[in-house]
């Protein structure tokens, strides 16, 4: 399935096929990362001093050290 997604030329499809994977590893009980990067997480310019984890069991959106510079 992820061969065939990662050939996939409608992104519509695509992201249902990924969406499929998703689902199926969860049931399994799996736990491979497929995409969870800082580069996929969105936010406002003002938002400063947030660090984001990537691949940790922990917390990475406490907020602690982040604030809003408008």
């Amino acid at each position: 399935m992820v061969d065939r997604q990662s050939i996939e030329p409608n992104q519509e499809r695509r992201k249902a096929l990924v969406w499929e994977i998703e689902k199926k590893l969860a049931e399994d009980g799996a736990r491979p990362i497929i995409f969870y990067a800082p580069a996929g997480n969105c936010r406002q310019p003002y938002v400063k001093g947030l660090t984001i984890m990537s691949n940790s069991i922990y917390n990475g959106w406490r907020m602690e050290d982040a604030w809003m510079d408008r």
